[in-house]
């Protein structure tokens, strides 16, 4: 094909936006998926992405359309996986901007744009839904172009359910995204942007072909892991892979390698020929940082080794995902996983349970600490337990996060007070228009990780969106909250806390461990405490057997004395019993009221 016939574009917008609903439409408009074979949301191969109705994974596509060739991206929307709309956005020259014309301009489509201006890319404006009844395309075009400084006429309008004006975006992508740049004659550089781990092919990566061409059976090298490696067979999706000889300078396609490691095809690396090497490898990605780390272990110990293999397997098409070994007295052997978000963490345990068929324990959610101590060693923690005695504890850093609100104004003031009850500081108030406000605030990101999401939109009534970045670590009064089982300290569940709210999460953690502790045949304390003093308390009693039914008459003495024989054996229980823990405890400050 030749390279000026040749656009690359993704679809970006905020969740639930319909990308890929439109995504479907043009597949079906260009005739590359047939209408008997068509089915929702087709670029979306998960089960779990069908069933939630979230874009996870990007998705290539090669689309035919009159003498053009499209390669189109389908990108995720939630804030969690803001990282897989990054690496797409580098392998394309342009973007289509999906606007709900309903709900508008939202958090997650605000710092899109921003990732779409920083690639330098052509961006096309689409106001999607507007066969709705609440479809409002004035108030949300006017935002649309206060956004991007666009033109009323540049905003195209679509239904992508019923196929209004998708035809449109077609042409305006052959006539407004310019064709890929590169040279066709230099050495081969193409770029890796995804890639994934068959079981039957093994090792398949999508790339971006910049210079020259790959071909079936070329000898490769990895620029950056210095990783050598054999195209078996290359070719482009279609939406099913379909060989062809060569990927030219340009295109997007798949390349079969017969890489025996999940890390020598690494995602952001270059590829080049053997050969002809080219010297100079293309620019990177970021690398990127988890905010979220949780325990994930086995119910029994026989299958951790099964769990290691699968998040290995796992981490070749999540490049986002870090693991490291963990070992906990209570749990035994595990992995101490790092996310992106609480999204990532729930959608990584339920393919870990649905694809490998594992049975998972999983801590609380924490994020990871810079401590410094008073011999000027520093430190990373990941989890509550590997904190030194505080004796030895010079400053403890905790990660803040730069966050963005979009919520209609009606909601403002409710929004700030949940802002400033997760310590945070609100930077910025803009308003976009008469009845949208963005609010610029920054907050220690330990007190948004399990539930302000949740907060959020039950405060604005469902319409407020949020997304955030990494700021900065900051010192702060930090301590570790440790939790008692029947006078046995549990480390799986400590975790890090601000002094202030010491008192608060302490009580509320071991209301709920009662509700997640079966009772025992003892009478189970269950204690919060911080640096050794005790801050809250709560008793599971025991269970108790009527042991005098079967005294009649006689001195009352008689029934003291068998009760004194039940609380003695109680006692000498209490001194020998183990209490099982449930594994749903381990998860207790998950759970909210």
């Amino acid at each position: 094909m030749d390279q000026g016939h040749i656009r690359n574009f993704c679809i970006i917008a905020h969740i639930n936006h319909g990308k890929s609903t439109l995504a479907d439409r043009l597949l079906e408009l260009t005739g590359t998926v047939e209408k008997r074979n068509m089915k929702a949301q087709i670029l979306d191969k998960m089960d779990l992405e069908q069933e939630r109705g979230i874009t996870i994974k990007l998705a290539p596509v090669r689309m035919k359309y009159k003498d053009f060739e499209l390669n189109l991206i389908d990108t995720p929307g939630h804030v969690d996986f803001s990282y897989e709309v990054s690496r797409s956005l580098e392998a394309v020259e342009g973007a289509i901007l999906v606007v709900d014309a309903s709900q508008g301009v939202q958090a997650q489509t605000l710092s899109n744009i921003y990732l779409a201006l920083a690639a330098d890319l052509k961006i096309i404006p689409v106001l999607n839904k507007i066969d709705l009844p609440a479809a409002d395309i004035e108030r949300v075009g006017q935002e649309v172009i206060k956004l991007l400084g666009c033109k009323k006429e540049d905003i195209l309008l679509i239904s992508a359910k019923t196929g209004q004006g998708v035809d449109q975006v077609l042409k305006r992508v052959v006539s407004d995204v310019p064709p890929p740049p590169g040279k066709a004659e230099a050495s081969t550089r193409a770029l890796i942007f995804d890639s994934y781990y068959d079981d039957y092919k093994g090792v398949v990566l999508y790339i971006r072909v910049v210079d020259g061409a790959v071909k079936k059976n070329d000898s490769m090298k990895m620029m950056a892991t210095k990783a050598g490696g054999q195209a078996l067979d290359v070719g482009y999706l279609n939406p099913e892979m379909k060989s062809s000889p060569s990927l030219r300078a340009g295109e997007i396609g798949y390349i079969v390698t017969n890489l025996k490691s999940a890390h020598a095809g690494r995602v952001g690396d270059t590829i080049t020929l053997t050969k002809d090497p080219s010297d100079q490898a293309l620019e990177g990605y970021k690398d990127i940082h988890p905010f979220v780390y949780a325990g994930f272990f086995p119910t029994s110990n026989e299958d951790y080794q099964a769990l290691k293999d699968a998040v290995e397997k796992l981490n070749l098409s999540d490049s986002s995902l870090r693991f490291t070994p963990e070992n906990s007295p209570v749990l035994g052997f595990g992995l101490r996983l790092g996310f992106l978000g609480l999204l990532h963490m729930d959608i990584v345990r339920e393919r870990l349970r649905r694809e490998y068929d594992l049975d998972l324990i999983v801590t609380n959610p924490s994020t990871d600490y810079e401590v410094r101590l008073t011999n000027g060693q520093e430190l990373d923690i990941k989890s509550a337990a590997d904190l030194p005695d505080m004796s030895e504890v010079e400053q403890i850093r905790e990660p803040w996060i730069k966050g963005e609100i979009v919520a209609p104004v009606d909601y403002v003031g409710a929004v700030l007070q949940l802002v400033v009850s997760a310590r945070g500081l609100q930077k910025k108030l803009d308003y976009v228009d008469a009845r949208l406000a963005v609010i610029d605030f920054e907050a220690p990101l330990a007190n948004l990780i399990t539930d302000f999401y949740d907060q959020l939109k039950s405060t604005t009534s469902g319409y407020g969106s949020f997304s955030y970045e990494l700021a900065d670590y900051r010192a702060g009064d930090l301590v570790r909250l440790d939790f008692y089982v029947a006078g046995e300290r549990v480390d799986a569940l400590s975790v890090m806390v601000h002094k202030s709210e010491a008192e608060r999460i302490g009580r509320r953690a071991v209301e709920k461990l009662k509700d997640a502790i079966p009772r025992q045949q003892f009478k189970v304390s269950l204690q919060a405490g911080v640096g050794g003093k005790f801050i809250a308390r709560q008793d599971i009693s025991a269970y108790r057997k009527d042991v005098t039914t079967g005294l009649y008459g006689g001195d009352v003495s008689r029934k003291k004395k068998v009760l004194a024989k039940q609380k003695k054996g109680k006692q000498r229980l209490k001194r020998f019993g183990k209490v099982d823990i449930p594994s749903e405890a381990f998860s207790v400050l998950l759970k909210r009221d």
